[in-house]
């Protein structure tokens, strides 16, 4: 297997997972698509757009992301590639705010520049600015952009096949518009960076033959092909001292997670099924097919696996993309903690209808229930955001049981929780490249061995903090779905909090403050059970926790050099 990123905080795979899913890997080996080559540049039959759903922040921001937009283009072949902002304002109590029209017009002006800069291709403009009007949200109580992301992209495909009754409006006096002949859709986050070549050889695997979808009439689902492949995403790597401790412990190259890193896993090489994660390529016709109807209004936060399963997504393993990585903790937690709820509210599209309140089997459509594969997927996320409070659980339940038996539970349970962080490296022990020198390698391994230490010293540091986060996330979730049906859509995205300010250290403590919560619940539990020895011991053990609060806060606000500007907000 490929060696990937992976956000370990999320990830934190059991032994047995963990073991398995590395030897399965090992032994099957990444399996990669067919492609075609386009040495000619992309023709007009597969007309692509690549789109960048974003939201209007600040004019500093929408700057940035109109270089980006510039990047991208420049880091692709020629033919016919079009390049598109989809943005939405922030929300607001109302329709319009102040400062709404000097945003887009920061922004249309961008897209104008680029134009002029660029030139046309053949089907029209090369740059297009699609901005949405608010609309009322009664389950979140306020104007936003209609469904965030996953409505951006649905009306993208209406409009791509016509339709005149979307949210985008005219921008300059211009309605809008888009070429009707587009067959694709690349879809990035605002902070995704395109390598050279990237588009074309994502374009390149969905239209080789082998790959092209067909979709079941009777399941409404893509049985054989794919509608949409999602590439490899990798973070970008802190350059040289920068970054926070944090960032560079957690960014580095190992494991398998389901959002920070796609990457060759079990689910591809043995079912050939990859697992979309949001940044991607998809047919559009195959895609709106695959999923109309599935989804009603304001109930999905997390899309992305769940068209996946629909659309029958592959992972181009072999192609890659790159992200930036948070250098806060706190920062990390946020989408943590979005991620978990959007998982969570999965939930009635896993189960068996009869199980469903009576207005969930009413606003979900029986359309033809999704794959076995599909639905254990959504499950095993569900089984990841539990490992963190499970961990926490039997922690509290050993540390009730005498010394002895005490400490050798404490040793299995941390075990368990480092093991995934250490296979990458026991995969490292024997060189794999011909002619490099023993020192050499024996440097970079000591390099990986101090960095992995360090990683599995901060996943127990921040383990209870993990593990209230997560649980108040499914606690939310559950309450939300079955209860209030209120807040489904709340999202805060990771570059509107990058830009709040930094916490200080009591501002980590009011954060965190499920973890000392958590300690005392610990330090409890320690004082009531065992004899004496057993009791000062654990007591040691867990009073330790408020020293290691601390240090969590350092590493993750400390930085070695200044951090770049905040980029704008990925998705909304």
């Amino acid at each position: 297997m490929d060696s990937q990123p992976a956000d370990l905080l999320l990830e934190r795979r059991s032994d047995p997972v963990a073991l398995i899913d590395r030897a399965a890997t090992w032994q099957f080996g990444a399996r990669l698509l067919p492609a075609l080559a386009l040495r000619e540049g992309i023709p007009a039959e597969f007309r692509t757009i690549v789109a960048v759903p974003t939201l209007l922040t600040t004019a500093e921001a929408i700057g940035q992301q109109i270089q980006r937009l510039e990047v991208h283009h420049l880091a692709s072949p020629g033919g016919e590639l079009i390049f598109a902002l989809l943005s939405d304002w922030c929300d607001a109590p109302t329709e319009r705010a102040e400062g709404d029209a000097a945003l887009l017009a920061v922004a249309a002006s961008g897209i104008a520049r680029l134009n002029r800069r660029h030139g046309p291709t053949a089907a029209g403009a090369r740059f297009l600015l699609l901005h949405r009007r608010r609309v009322w949200s009664a389950g979140e109580g306020q104007w936003l952009g209609w469904e965030r992301k996953r409505g951006k992209l649905h009306e993208l495909n209406r409009l791509l096949r016509g339709a005149t009754d979307t949210n985008f409006i005219a921008v300059d006096g211009n309605p809008p518009a888009a070429p009707e002949t587009v067959r694709y859709v690349l879809t990035l986050d605002a902070d995704t960076r395109l390598p050279r070549e990237t588009v074309r050889r994502l374009i390149g695997k969905m239209a080789h033959p082998l790959n092209r979808p067909r979709l079941d009439p009777a399941s409404a689902r893509v049985v054989e092909g794919h509608a949409v492949m999602q590439p490899r995403v990798s973070p970008s790597l802190p350059v040289g001292r920068e970054g926070s401790l944090f960032q560079r412990c957690f960014s580095a190259m190992s494991g398998i997670d389901p959002y920070a890193s796609a990457t060759s896993d079990v689910y591809q090489d043995l079912f050939d099924e990859g697992s979309y994660v949001g940044k991607g390529i998809y047919d559009v016709d195959a895609f709106a097919q695959a999923l109309a109807g599935r989804v009603p209004d304001g109930a999905m936060l997390s899309h992305d696996l769940f068209e996946g399963v629909f659309a029958r997504a592959a992972l181009a393993s072999d192609i890659e993309v790159v992200e930036e990585f948070p250098s806060r903790y706190d920062v990390d937690a946020l989408r943590h903690h979005r991620w978990a709820r959007g998982d969570w509210q999965l939930l009635p599209w896993m189960l068996p209808r009869r199980m469903l309140p009576p207005w969930m089997r009413a606003a979900i459509p029986a359309r033809g229930a999704g794959p076995a594969i599909g639905r254990w997927k959504m499950f095993d996320n569900l089984r990841r955001s539990l490992s963190a409070p499970a961990a926490i659980a039997a922690l509290l339940a050993g540390w009730a049981l005498p010394l002895h038996t005490s400490l050798v539970w404490t040793a299995f349970v941390v075990a368990t929780l480092v093991l995934p962080s250490l296979i990458p490296l026991a995969a490292a022990l024997l060189p794999h490249r011909p002619g490099l020198s023993r020192g050499s390698h024996l440097r970079a391994l000591g390099t990986e061995s101090g960095a992995a230490l360090i990683r599995c010293l901060l996943l127990l540091t921040f383990l209870a903090h993990q593990a209230w986060l997560m649980a108040d996330a499914i606690i939310r979730s559950l309450i939300r779905l079955g209860i209030t049906r209120r807040h489904l859509l709340q999202w805060v995205t990771a570059a509107q909090a990058s830009i709040g300010p930094r916490l200080d250290l009591a501002g980590f403590y009011r954060r965190m403050a499920g973890a000392p919560a958590l300690g005392v619940l610990a330090l409890g539990i320690a004082l009531l059970s065992g004899g004496a020895h057993g009791r000062w011991l654990r007591c040691l053990l867990c009073s330790g926790s408020a020293r290691r609060q601390s240090r969590a806060g350092r590493a993750a606000r400390q930085s070695r050099s200044r951090s770049p500007p905040p980029t704008p907000a990925p998705c909304a």
